[in-house]
């Protein structure tokens, strides 16, 4: 049966190695979301922290910041997703992105970011992931993504068989790329027939990189539901994505059967 998937995305600056803080930050956001009609709230990469390394974690450990989202979810009946720097469970350092749906909805999944930066050095920090990560959410099948990720279009090339409907980019992808960011965002949602929403931070990090945000959220023919703008500032983007537009679009222009077939993750 169709259905639509009402989506926030909070783009915002990020207090430098600061997780208390953040957490603080997003629980005033969170508070001023009216939460009728909220499937989703999206939050950027490494929400906790902005883009640095070691894992840091708040005061009572990285186990908090999966047990707040997880209160969130249920206070807002809604799926929270964004990612952290953690240890998995052999004390590898990850860059992972969360997907904590309400409790009565499933348990928390995640991805851990696949194409580390090593522009940045993000590789010798941190352990890549290996495996494609889809998860199914009120609907929607949804594939998570980490920012640099964004580049490389083969490892989330869509396919017929079982499609994903909606991808999900959050970054900290800063100002001097912007362009890039935007174009690719358009690209991976007009390859795959889907949805996609880029959701990245603003402001300026302790490394002095600036993020002019331009958080999006494109339709499967590439056009954009919702557009941050290149401000630099915080800004709530908001879109309603509906099935039944995806899949009259597919079946009008069925591309993803021609499609080149993927083997492996």
């Amino acid at each position: 049966m169709p259905t639509e998937l009402h989506i926030v995305g909070l783009q915002s600056d990020l207090h430098w190695r600061d997780p208390d803080a953040n957490l603080n930050q997003f629980n005033a956001a969170f508070a001023s979301i009216e939460a009728e009609d909220i499937d989703m709230v999206i939050l950027p990469e490494m929400f906790t922290t902005g883009f640095s390394w070691p894992p840091l974690h708040p005061q009572n450990g990285q186990d908090a910041v999966l047990v707040w989202m997880q209160t969130w979810a249920n206070r807002l009946q809604a799926a929270i997703v964004g990612s952290t720097g953690c240890h998995d469970s052999e004390g590898h350092p990850k860059n992972r992105c969360w997907f904590v749906p309400p409790t009565a909805e499933g348990s928390p999944k995640f991805y851990d970011k696949r194409h580390l930066f090593t522009l940045a050095g993000e590789h010798r920090h941190f352990k890549a992931g290996e495996n494609r990560v889809e998860v199914e959410f009120r609907g929607f099948r949804i594939l998570l993504q980490v920012c640099y990720d964004l580049r490389f279009p083969v490892f989330v090339r869509n396919h017929n068989d079982t499609p994903y409907d909606l991808a999900i980019y959050v970054a900290n992808w800063p100002e001097a790329r912007a362009a890039a960011w935007r174009t690719l965002l358009q690209a991976r949602a007009i390859e795959n027939q889907c949805f996609v929403i880029g959701l990245n931070r603003s402001g300026q990090d302790g490394n002095g990189h600036r993020y002019s945000g331009d958080s999006l959220i494109v339709d499967s023919s590439g056009d954009l539901l919702a557009d941050a703008g290149s401000t630099g500032q915080p800004y709530a983007i908001q879109a309603s994505l509906s099935m039944q537009d995806l899949l009259a679009f597919r079946e009008k222009l069925p591309f993803l059967q021609d499609a080149d077939r993927r083997k492996s993750n």
